[in-house]
C-alpha cells in the first residue's frame, strides 16, 4: 500500500499550525450539512412484548441520560495542502478522552475527588492534549485508569493539542466515533491533521468545508450529530486520537545522534615512554 500522501494544512496563524492527509490526491472536503433535527423525543414503536394488548398501546424507547457531542455554529478554521508520508500503515499510539456532564459523571462513580490538570502528555511524550470551554481547559478525572473530563450542555469545546516533539505528527481524531474531518464513521485508515514540532493544534468543530467548521457543542444524546445524522449513539462520549510518525523522520533521532557525538573521532595516539 502506497503510504505517500497530500495533506491538507489548517493555519490559524503563526503561533498555530496543523495538517490534514489524504490517502490520494485531494478531491475536497465533502460539503457537511447540518442534521436534521428530529426533536428530543423517541418516537413511539408498537411493544412486541404487548401481544394481544390493544393496538393503541405502545412504548417509547428510554432516553440516554448524559451528553454528547452536537452541531454547533460554523466558525472560522481555513486550511490547505502540504505532504506527509507515515511511517508505518497502524499508528504509533492510540489514546482516549471520556466525558460527560455532571450527573453523568456521578453515575458513572467518577471519583471527582482528584483531578489534573487540562493538557496531559500521552503518545510516549510526544503530545499533550485536552479539551477546553470557554476560557480556560477543562481538568481530568479518572474513571477505569482512562481519562475523564466533565463538560456542560449548551456549552461549546475544542481540542487542544500540542507537539512535544522534534518532528512533524499527524493525528487522526474522532468525536463520538465519528471522524471530525468528514463526519463519518472514525477509522484510522484515514488522514488526519499534521502539527509541527513545538506547534499547537486547536481542532474547533467538524469540518464542513475548506473555509469552516460547525463547533463542537456538549448537547444531550438524542440531540447529538451522531444520533441526528448516523442514527447511532453506540459511541457517544469518548474523543479518539490516533498518532502517525513521518516516514524518515523518527522522533528524538536528531536529539540520539547529537548524545552520540564524542568530542575526539579516533582513539588518542599511543606515546612512547622516555
Amino acid at each position: 500500500m502506497k503510504l505517500k500522501a497530500t495533506i491538507r494544512v489548517l493555519v490559524y496563524g503563526s503561533a498555530f499550525a496543523g495538517f490534514l492527509s489524504s490517502c490520494s490526491a485531494p478531491s475536497g472536503i465533502p460539503a457537511m450539512e447540518p442534521p436534521s433535527s428530529v426533536g428530543e423525543a423517541v418516537p413511539a414503536v408498537d411493544s412486541p412484548r404487548l401481544a394481544g394488548a390493544p393496538a393503541e398501546v405502545k412504548f417509547k424507547k428510554k432516553e440516554r441520560t448524559g451528553i454528547a457531542t452536537g452541531w454547533g455554529k460554523e466558525v472560522e478554521s481555513p486550511m490547505s495542502y502540504t505532504d506527509f508520508q507515515r511511517a508505518t500503515a497502524k499508528p504509533k499510539y492510540v489514546s482516549m478522552i471520556r466525558y460527560n456532564d455532571g450527573d453523568g459523571a456521578r453515575e458513572m462513580g467518577v471519583d471527582r475527588r482528584t483531578s489534573g490538570k487540562g493538557m496531559q502528555k500521552t503518545a510516549g511524550g510526544l503530545l499533550e492534549w485536552g479539551m477546553s470551554s470557554g476560557w480556560s481547559m477543562l481538568d481530568n478525572y479518572w474513571w477505569r485508569g482512562a481519562r475523564f473530563v466533565i463538560g456542560k450542555k449548551g456549552r461549546d469545546y475544542q481540542l487542544r493539542l500540542k507537539n512535544l516533539s522534534d518532528v512533524r505528527l499527524e493525528v487522526v481524531l474522532t468525536v463520538d466515533g465519528l471522524d471530525v474531518i468528514d463526519g463519518q464513521l472514525g477509522s484510522t485508515k484515514k488522514r488526519g491533521y499534521i502539527i509541527g514540532p513545538g506547534k499547537i493544534l486547536e481542532v474547533k468543530g467538524f469540518r464542513t468545508s475548506h473555509e469552516k467548521v460547525a463547533a463542537f457543542r456538549f448537547s444531550s444524546v438524542s440531540s447529538s450529530y451522531a444520533n441526528l445524522r448516523h442514527g447511532n449513539t453506540r459511541n457517544v462520549g469518548v474523543v479518539g486520537l490516533a498518532l502517525f510518525t513521518e516516514k524518515g523522520r523518527e522522533p528524538g533521532a536528531e536529539i540520539r545522534a547529537r548524545q552520540g557525538a564524542r568530542p575526539f573521532a579516533e582513539a588518542p595516539a599511543i606515546r612512547a615512554r622516555d
